[in-house]
Formats: C-alpha cells, sequence, structure tokens
C-alpha cells in the first residue's frame, strides 16, 4: 500500500483573508540564493505528491529565471504553459493567482471580459499556484513563484507554507503588513 500524501490546509477563499496572508509573507531581501532555497524546499515537499509537478521562480523584471525543476518524470510542455500564463497574471495585476481566481468565482470569461482581454485571455490564469515574491522596502513585485501539477489550491496551498516556514527559520516577523507613510 502506498503511503497517504501530506495534506496542504486549504487556503482561504475570502479576498480580506487571502491578501492578508500574501502580503504578510515578505522576504527581508530576495536573491538568487533564497530563489534556490525556496525552489529546493518547494521539490522536498511535491515530492511525496505522486503527481509530477513543475515549480518555477522567476524574477519580475525580464522574467530571469532563477529555479526552475519537476518533481516526477510526466510533466509536459503544458506545464510551462501554465507556468508562463500564472505569471503573467501575477505581474499585470499584482497579486496571487488564487486571489484573482476567487475575486471572479472562477469564471474566465467573466475576467477577460472585465479587462478586455478579447482574444488574449488565455495568456493570463486565474487558477491557484503563482505567487508574488515581495521584498521589504521595495515596491512591486520581486519575483514570482509558480507551482503547476497538483489542484489548484494545493499549488498555491504549498507554496505559501513553504515561504511560511522559510520565513520562520529565516527569523522573520509575519503579520499586519506595516504601512507606509
Amino acid at each position: 500500500m502506498a503511503a497517504a500524501e501530506p495534506t496542504i490546509p486549504m487556503p482561504p477563499r475570502e479576498l480580506e483573508a487571502i491578501e492578508h496572508v500574501d502580503s504578510s509573507l515578505v522576504f527581508p531581501a530576495f536573491t538568487s540564493a533564497t530563489a534556490w532555497q525556496l525552489g529546493c524546499a518547494l521539490r522536498t515537499k511535491l515530492l511525496a505528491f505522486a503527481k509530477p509537478c513543475v515549480i518555477d521562480i522567476s524574477l519580475a523584471h525580464g522574467k530571469h529565471c532563477l529555479f526552475h525543476a519537476t518533481t516526477h518524470a510526466g510533466t509536459t510542455v503544458d506545464n510551462d504553459y501554465w507556468v508562463s500564463r500564472k505569471q503573467a497574471t501575477v505581474l499585470r495585476w499584482g497579486s496571487s493567482t488564487w486571489y484573482m481566481h476567487n475575486k471572479f468565482q472562477g469564471d474566465e470569461a467573466a475576467f477577460a471580459a472585465k479587462f478586455g482581454l478579447g482574444t488574449n485571455g488565455g495568456t493570463y490564469a486565474i487558477h491557484g499556484g503563482g505567487w508574488p515574491i515581495k521584498v521589504q522596502g521595495v515596491a512591486g513585485i520581486v519575483a514570482v513563484v509558480v507551482v503547476s501539477g497538483l489542484k489548484q489550491e494545493q499549488d498555491h496551498g504549498i507554496i505559501v507554507q513553504a515561504v511560511g516556514e522559510m520565513l520562520e527559520e529565516m527569523g522573520v516577523e509575519m503579520g499586519e503588513k506595516k504601512k507606509e507613510d
């Protein structure tokens, strides 16, 4: 009998709760070494799942890739399209794809109509698993981490879990994001 897969806590669906979690997880700094550490932590966690996954961490500027890996055989080019679409959503709207999914109740047609995307709607994905990396004292998004392969709430949840654990190990105090003067 195969071992049971780990449980990932279900992320909240309420927009304020998602925003609170996402805005409370802020790095003190983010370098290629930080990306490697986060990517390896995510890959280690995802190896416990039977489904193959792709993990990608890229800088916001120019989408320069800092980490890209798979967990098991069976990923396809389609996973990389999902990575690209989730990245595009995070970079354009500055929030996690899980937030955007819940904002539009998963209705991609309403999402595309709201922003006048027309035939370009497929450039973006409002499925969980794309998450903005923010750094204390830096305006905007520094990088985007994407997981593709599990259910969307799991893709999102495992990122939040890994980032939270990493920040805790770094001794970063998490809580309300301080408002800037």
